[in-house]
């Protein structure tokens, strides 16, 4: 089928989308919704057969949905309607939760039902940006390959709603807290609103938007009170206890960084001023679950396990040099495996880039942001004394996806999104002139960089970028990386891939470092003389600013890219 994915932006689910409709042999392009007069224009240039929206917040135009059949992907239950419908669900504290696929009307979320799948909701409060890439994007790509088996069946007809009304749009009112209220009702508030619009609030006697919420000690200070901080995040007295917040955003129009979610330390400076520091040394952390961690490690027999998760995958310098303080403890350890594993949300989408907008000067902010990552990424490859096994339990972006392909062996969840190419007015570093070629050889390597387009963990074990796939359930993939791990911890096993690691960089001609000069070199043309638009594509990115149209290779028959220069091709032959 000619499917076309109307979508207010490319990334999450629709790219999962895109990935499993493509690789199911239908003909698929994206829309972006820019306008109302754009989207006509495109559909009507598409005519696709059908239409599925994935994620739009827009409404699609009486004269798309009158002419063409348009799907509408809703995250609520058959008659849940309404722009909130995640947030009241985490905020009410609901027990169970749904996709509906519904037939584009007048009425939003009002009409015929395609599909449908309910699923448990966890009694803790999830954040929303969790639960809506995982149970939510899963049920919903069941939907849409139900929509599309169904589309295809001439007698098909979708069902008639269930009549509700809808729900209001959750303000800023519905979702303010005191902090004397307990610490589970101050968390479930914060996480109903994270990744946007976030809740409004006083911290440090700053007027912010507070995310990522993890719940700290009890009885740990008076309501409102700073309290500690640790890697980024200050943690704030509630009325029964703390709550640890990892990220925030000034209200104030008049601040500086106005509009732009920081780490919290970053953003109150000196404000902190007289308010502790809470420093662990790598492998030390404590197991209370109110201590704040983004890094732990831990060991099991012969295998280590160096887990971090930071907030949507980003990583300003500090996470990097934490990571690697972390990552050469771990390869001190007389384990035979290192498992290095991503949160479930992300395992790791490169530099930070709202920390280098928010910094006074951006470009030396990005320059020792990339020479921070690369870092790690020379520790990974180099690393000798253990088989290191990268574990991509979430999506991952541009140098994200190349922080871990240094490993001996990459073992992704099934479901997850790579995109392994850089699309920020970056030419990339994290050593991926090396380590990409190695994996999907040189051709491969030069048309995923030049192309830009997603890749489902389906697809990268096919072409080599990665070497395993496990579970799309997180337990499960836990499970299954663990099971892995074990088998490769025997002994033998270990050593021998270990010895032909050993060899296989010994036999390179061509140093590590000549690789990664060459990249830098690259890099600072486009931070520090901005040859391709880095500034206002990352100011774009931070801002949220909304695209003028749709990118050329994305559209249906959408244009071929033009290449970049490439140092891809290494000067030498490739060691086998």
């Amino acid at each position: 089928m000619r499917i076309l994915l109307l979508v207010t932006a490319f990334n999450g689910l629709t790219q999962r989308a895109w990935c499993a409709l493509r690789e199911a042999g239908h003909d698929v392009g994206v829309l972006l919704a820019t306008g109302e007069r754009d989207m006509i224009e495109g559909v009507t240039a598409a005519d696709p057969e059908l239409i599925v929206c994935p994620f739009l917040k827009d409404r699609v135009p009486q004269a798309v949905w009158q002419h063409w059949r348009t799907v509408i992907i809703h995250p609520g239950p058959p008659g849940d309607r309404g722009p909130s419908s995640l947030d009241w669900a985490i905020a009410d504290g609901a027990r169970s939760w749904g996709v509906t696929a519904l037939q584009a009307v007048e009425e939003m979320d009002a009409g015929p039902i395609w599909a449908s799948r309910t699923f448990a909701l966890p009694a803790a409060p999830p954040r929303k940006s969790s639960l809506y890439n995982g149970p939510v994007a899963d049920a919903a790509m069941e939907c849409i390959a139900e929509v599309v088996g169904k589309a295809q069946d001439l007698g098909f007809a979708p069902a008639e709603p269930p009549a509700a009304p809808p729900r209001a749009l959750m303000r800023q009112a519905d979702r303010a807290f005191d902090w004397g209220d307990p610490t589970e009702h101050i968390l479930r508030k914060i996480r109903a609103a994270d990744g946007a619009p976030g809740v409004r609030t006083e911290v440090g006697g700053l007027p912010v938007f507070a995310y990522d919420a993890l719940p700290g000690l009890p009885r740990a200070g008076r309501p409102g009170q700073l309290l500690s901080r640790r890697q980024g995040a200050v943690l704030v007295g509630t009325g029964d206890g703390s709550i640890w917040l990892g990220h925030l955003r000034p209200a104030d129009s008049t601040h500086g960084r106005a509009g732009i979610k920081l780490p919290a330390t970053t953003l109150l400076g000196t404000r902190l001023r007289g308010v502790p520091h809470s420093p662990l040394p790598p492998g030390s952390e404590p197991e209370h679950p109110g201590s704040y961690r983004q890094i732990r490690y831990r060991r099991n027999g012969a295998v280590g396990w160096l887990t971090f998760d930071f907030y949507n995958g980003a990583m300003a310098p500090g996470h990097s040099r934490r990571l690697l303080a972390a990552l050469r403890h771990a390869a001190g350890q007389d384990t035979e495996v290192l498992v290095l594993r991503g949160g479930t949300d992300a395992f790791s989408n490169g530099i930070h880039l709202n920390v280098i907008e928010a910094a006074p000067d951006p470009a030396s902010a990005a320059w020792a942001s990339i020479r921070a990552i690369n870092e790690v990424c020379r520790e990974i490859i180099r690393c000798a004394r253990q088989v290191v096994i990268a574990g991509y339990a979430g999506s991952a972006g541009a140098g994200g996806v190349m922080l871990g392909l240094g490993a001996d062996i990459v073992a992704a969840r099934d479901g997850i999104v790579l995109n392994p190419y850089y699309d920020m007015g970056l030419y990339g570093s994290e050593l991926h002139t090396f380590t990409l070629p190695r994996r999907v050889g040189a051709n491969r390597a030069q048309q995923l960089i030049d192309e830009k387009l997603p890749v489902s963990a389906a697809r990268a074990r096919s072409i080599g970028l990665v070497d395993e796939v496990g579970p799309r359930h997180p337990d499960a993939y836990a499970e299954w990386l663990a099971a892995l791990a074990d088998r490769e911890s025997n002994v033998r096993t270990a050593r021998n891939r270990r010895q032909a690691k050993a060899r296989r960089l010994a036999a390179e001609r061509v140093p590590l470092e000549v690789y990664e000069a060459r990249e830098l070199a690259e890099m600072s043309r486009d931070m520090y003389a901005d040859r391709s638009g880095f500034a206002a594509a990352r100011h774009a990115f931070v801002r949220k600013v909304k695209p003028s149209e749709t990118p050329a290779r994305l559209l249906l028959g959408g244009a071929a890219p033009r290449p970049r220069a490439s140092v891809l091709r290494p000067a030498v032959p490739v060691s086998a």
